[in-house]
């Protein structure tokens, strides 16, 4: 036993366009196909104030101009995980904000593996 007597299971919720939705809906995740971000911010509102744990998997374009709520789950921490993902035609250009945060803080060559 985990110690976990009692608590409810996380959420996974996947939030994005058709296509990418299609995906994690077949592996069991709740999907929210192209939310408006009313949608998004009532979503983590419902996260936050009903207390919630939640893995919420969410399209890098939905967060260009995050809400108050979203903000705010992503500034929590622990109960809702959030990572944003690429849009499936960017996603070889994809950088993340981590890896955006340490290219500024060690430079541009930082992240280039070496053999």
């Amino acid at each position: 036993m985990n110690g976990s007597v009692g608590l409810a299971p996380a959420r996974m919720i996947a939030l994005g366009s058709a296509a990418l939705m299609e995906g994690f809906a077949l592996i069991g995740f709740e999907t929210y196909v192209d939310p408006a971000s009313e949608t998004v911010e009532k979503l983590m509102q419902e996260l936050l104030h009903k207390q919630h744990a939640a893995l919420v998997v969410i399209e890098q374009s939905l967060t260009k101009n995050p809400g108050r709520q979203l903000l705010r789950a992503q500034n929590e921490g622990g109960r809702i995980v959030i990572t944003e993902i690429p849009e499936i035609h960017l996603s070889a250009n994809y950088h993340s904000r981590v890896e955006n945060l340490v290219q500024s803080l060690l430079g541009p060559t930082s992240m280039e593996t070496r053999q």
